[in-house]
């Protein structure tokens, strides 16, 4: 019988490493298109700097948690760490983690919330291969002065198109947030997106 692999390791310093991580996620998302550092890697673990400490910082026992890869060994650390656990699909999920951005589900397929209750809707955290790279798409809205231009790399055809109807829904709708190795960048529904080139 062969033993089980051991879990990967989680913050360094839990209380202060998840304080800074919470913190630089909500400054994300005030300030959309604005990217910024997130921890350094955690020795093992497949996903990137950024992806994990977000998942350790925002998620708990009463976050479920939909995995584009379903059985990964990452949803096992997750859930031992924080105990936030797997969602069986992407509706039931407070947090969804998607690391092939081109093959994603529809944002409309993950909770929107509701009129009432707007809150009740997913945040995605998605893997990206660049966030320099991509068309450059130009965001404004509240947390912007004037606009902010950025290109992300990697997602599907249509994406952008999606997103615009996820805006329009608000105020229900899905906030993003976009990880790239180290770096994270913020994309709430509130934002409001404009192609700038291959239109």
């Amino acid at each position: 019988m062969t033993n089980p692999q051991p879990l990967c390791a989680g913050f360094t310093d839990p209380v202060h490493d998840a304080q800074r991580a919470f913190r630089r996620a909500l400054d994300g998302l005030a300030h959309p298109g604005r990217p910024y550092v997130l921890g350094s890697a955690i020795v093992g673990l497949k996903l990137g700097p950024a992806m994990g400490h977000l998942l350790l910082a925002l998620t708990d026992d009463d976050t479920p948690v939909w995995w584009q890869k379903n059985g990964s060994s990452e949803c096992e650390w997750l859930r031992f760490h924080t105990g936030g656990r797997p969602a069986p699909h992407p509706r039931d999920a407070s947090f969804a983690v998607l690391t092939d951005a081109e093959a994603m589900p529809l944002l409309s397929t993950f909770a929107l919330g509701s009129p009432e209750a707007p809150e009740k809707s997913a945040t995605l955290l998605i893997e990206v291969p660049s966030l320099e790279a991509g068309a450059a798409i130009e965001l404004r809205g509240p947390g912007i002065q004037e606009s902010q231009t950025v290109r992300i790399a990697g997602l599907a055809d249509g994406f952008w198109a999606q997103w615009q109807d996820n805006h329009a829904a608000f105020p229900q709708g899905v906030d993003i947030i976009f990880t790239c190795a180290d770096k994270a960048l913020g994309l709430p529904r509130t934002t409001r997106v404009r192609r700038l080139e291959g239109l």
